[in-house]
C-alpha cells in the first residue's frame, strides 16, 4: 500500500526512508530493517540487545539469550522491569516444532480478604504502598524456561546483569527521563533513595549508574537458584519487610508460587495465525479486534484514513467491553476465551459499528452457557522468544525491601472490588494482566515475534502491527514506526465504567483533514506526548533462512544480530 520513497539520511548503520500510503499520501519516516542470518535480538536497550548476542555467540540458545537480556532490562530500565514484576512468554521450539506459553505471573496474599479494603473505605485498590503487591513471578519463570529448554548454565546467563548491576553502565535518554519521574513520585517510600537517587537525585542521561544490592541478589538468585527467591533469604527478607509496612504478602506466599504452562490461544487472519496467551492477560482482546475487523477491506481503506481510523477504533470499543467483563483468572472464573475468539461471534459484534459514527456506549457481548519491557530473540537453531516483563507502573508498587535493590511490582491494583465481577479480589489470586507477548505463525511455521508493550496499548497496538504488516503491506521495522491509533474510556476490568465514547488519541503523523473527519463523525481527538507503546520485533524469512529484526523508535531500544 505503499512507495519507498528517497533514503534521507543514516544514522549509524541505519537507513532512514520514507513510506508513503498510496489511499491516503501520508508520508512518514522510518529506518530500515536489521537483517542477520545466525541469531538476532530486540530489546528496549542496546545493552541488553548486546548480551543476548553474546550468550547466543557463547553457544547459547533464544531461552537463554531471552532470560540474559531480561536480566539486564532489570538492571539498566528499573523503570519498566525487573524481579519484583511478573513476565510472560511464548516459545518457538524448533526442535518440538510447536508454540509454548508460560504465565509467570505471581497471586494476590492469601491472608488478605475483599472485606479488608471495604472496611477501610477503598472503592478501588490504591496504586501503591503495600495493598496492591502480589507475589513477583519473574524469577520462577526464568526457571522454568531455563529447565524446559535452556542450554547454558543459570550463572553464565546471569553474570552480565550482575556485572552490570555492580560496575554501573550509562543511563539512555528515556530511562533517565522516567527514573526521574518514578523517583519523584516514590521517593518517599522506604529504601527508594537509597537504591535509585545516588547522590539525592537520579541520575542523569549519561551518567554511571550502580546497584550493588541488586547485584548481591543476583549472586544469591546464581547459587540458591528460584528456592533462594521463593523459600530462602530474599524471600524472608521480602516478607519481614511487608510486614513492617502493614502489607499482607507472607513467606509462604513466595513459598508456595510456581508458574503455569499453558497453550497459546490463536485466531486465523487473512491466511496467517496471530497468537496470544489466555487470560489473566488481555492477549486475547487483540485476537478480537483482528476478527471484527476482518470482515471489513482494511486495505483498500489506507492505513491513516479516517475510515480505518474509525472502524479499528469501533472494534476496539468492541473487544474492551467483554474484557472489562470476562477477562480474569480461569483457575476462579470461567471464561469464555473460544467463544470469545469465535468467527461466529465476531460477526455479530461486528454489525454493531455504524460506519459514519462513532458509538457513544457498547456493551459486553452476550455468552452462552488487565509500564514494561519487551523483548524477543531468535538463534540459529530456529527457536524464537516472545518475551514480555514488567513491574506495572513502571516502578511499581514503591515498597523497596532493604538491602535487595529492587521494587515490587503493584499489579494487585488491578483487581476490582466489585462483588460478583470476574476479576474481584479473591486470596491466592491472579489478578488481571496487561503485559502480552504476541506471535505469528503462517503454514504452521513461525513467522514473526513480536510485542508492543504499554498498558490498555497493549492489545491496540499488537492488532495495528498484524493489520500493518498483512493489510497493509510494510516491513517489520515501518509496522512500528507507522503513526499509532490509542482509543482509551474503554469500562476497565477493576469495575471502572466507560466513559461515553472514549478518548481517542492519535500519534503526530495524521493529516489535519483526517482528523476533522473523525470529529464530523463523533471522536473526542486529542494528542498524546506518550502513550503509544514500545515495539520489539523479529521476522523469521523460512525462504532465505534469515532474520529480520526491528525495535521501536520511540525508545531507546536496539534490534542487531550476527
Amino acid at each position: 500500500m505503499r512507495v519507498l520513497a528517497c533514503i534521507i539520511t543514516f544514522l549509524s548503520t541505519t537507513v532512514m526512508l520514507y513510506t508513503q500510503d498510496r489511499v491516503t499520501g501520508r508520508d512518514f519516516a522510518t529506518r530500515s530493517e536489521v537483517i542477520a542470518q545466525y541469531g538476532m535480538a530486540a530489546t528496549s536497550q542496546p545493552l541488553a540487545t548486546q548480551v543476548a548476542l553474546d550468550i547466543l555467540k557463547k553457544g547459547g540458545n533464544a531461552i537463554d539469550a531471552a532470560i540474559a537480556a531480561n536480566a539486564v532490562l532489570g538492571v539498566v530500565e528499573p523503570t519498566g522491569c525487573g524481579i519484583g514484576g511478573d513476565l510472560f512468554a511464548i516459545i518457538w521450539s524448533a526442535d518440538r516444532g510447536k508454540l509454548y506459553g508460560l504465565n509467570a505471573s505471581g497471586r494476590s496474599p492469601r491472608s488478605l480478604r475483599l472485606d479488608y479494603f471495604r472496611s477501610n473505605g477503598h472503592e478501588f485498590i490504591p496504586a501503591r504502598g503495600p495493598l496492591p503487591v502480589s507475589v513477583p513471578g519473574c524469577v520462577d519463570g526464568w526457571y522454568e524456561m531455563h529447565e524446559m529448554f535452556g542450554r547454558l548454565q543459570m550463572r553464565d546467563i546471569l553474570q552480565p546483569a550482575i556485572t552490570y548491576a555492580r560496575d554501573g553502565f550509562p543511563v539512555t535518554e528515556v530511562i533517565a527521563y522516567y527514573l526521574n519521574l518514578g523517583t519523584q513520585t516514590l521517593k518517599d517510600y522506604p529504601n527508594i533513595k537509597e537504591t535509585f537517587m545516588p547522590g539525592g537525585k537520579a541520575p542523569e542521561k549519561g551518567e554511571i549508574f550502580r546497584n550493588p544490592n541488586l547485584a548481591n541478589t543476583l549472586e544469591k538468585i546464581v547459587k540458591g537458584g528460584r528456592n533462594e527467591f521463593y523459600r530462602g533469604s530474599i524471600a524472608k527478607a521480602i516478607a519481614a519487610f511487608m510486614k513492617s509496612q502493614g502489607g499482607f504478602l507472607t513467606f509462604d506466599d513466595m513459598a508456595r508460587h510456581s508458574s503455569e504452562w499453558v497453550e497459546p490461544v490463536s485466531t486465523n487472519y487473512r491466511g496467517y495465525d496471530v497468537w496470544e496467551l489466555p487470560p489473566n492477560g488481555q492477549g486475547i482482546a487483540a485476537l478480537q479486534i483482528l476478527n471484527i475487523l476482518e470482515g471489513f477491506d482494511i486495505a483498500s481503506m489506507g492505513y491513516s484514513s479516517a475510515e480505518y481510523i474509525h472502524h479499528f477504533t469501533e472494534a476496539k470499543k468492541l473487544a474492551f467491553e467483554d474484557r472489562a467483563r470476562y477477562y480474569a483468572d480461569p483457575r476462579f472464573s470461567n471464561v469464555p476465551v473460544n467463544q470469545l475468539i469465535s468467527k461466529k461471534y465476531a460477526a455479530e459484534r461486528r454489525k454493531l459499528i455504524d460506519p459514519s459514527r462513532a458509538a457513544r456506549v457498547y456493551s459486553a457481548g452476550r455468552i452462552e452457557s488487565g509500564n514494561t519491557i519487551y523483548l524477543t530473540v531468535a538463534d540459529r537453531f530456529g527457536n524464537m522468544v516472545s518475551l514480555i516483563q514488567s513491574n506495572y507502573r513502571g516502578m511499581g508498587s514503591g515498597m523497596c525491601p532493604p538491602g535487595l535493590g529492587f521494587v515490587l511490582q503493584n499489579r494487585g491494583e488491578m483487581f476490582s472490588l466489585a462483588e460478583g465481577h470476574a476479576n474481584v479480589f479473591a486470596p491466592g489470586k491472579r489478578p488481571f494482566h496487561t503485559i502480552i507477548p504476541a506471535f505469528i505463525t503462517r503454514n504452521g511455521r513461525p513467522w514473526v515475534s513480536f510485542g508492543v508493550m504499554g498498558g490498555d496499548m497493549q492489545p491496540q497496538g499488537h492488532a495495528q502491527i498484524v493489520i500493518n504488516l498483512i493489510d497493509f503491506k510494510m516491513n517489520l521495522q515501518e509496522a512500528g514506526d507507522a503513526p499509532r491509533i490509542y482509543h482509551t474510556g474503554s469500562s476497565e476490568p477493576t469495575g471502572e465504567q466507560m466513559a461515553a465514547g472514549g478518548v481517542l488519541y492519535l500519534e503526530d503523523g495524521f493529516r489535519w483533514e483526517v482528523i476533522q473527519k473523525l470529529l464530523s463523525m463523533g471522536h473526542s481527538v486529542q494528542w498524546n506526548l506518550g502513550g503509544y507503546g514500545g515495539y520489539q520485533a523479529i521476522m523469521r524469512d523460512e525462504k532465505n533462512k534469515v532474520y529480520f529484526g526491528a525495535s521501536e523508535s520511540r525508545k531507546d531500544g536496539q534490534a542487531a544480530g550476527y
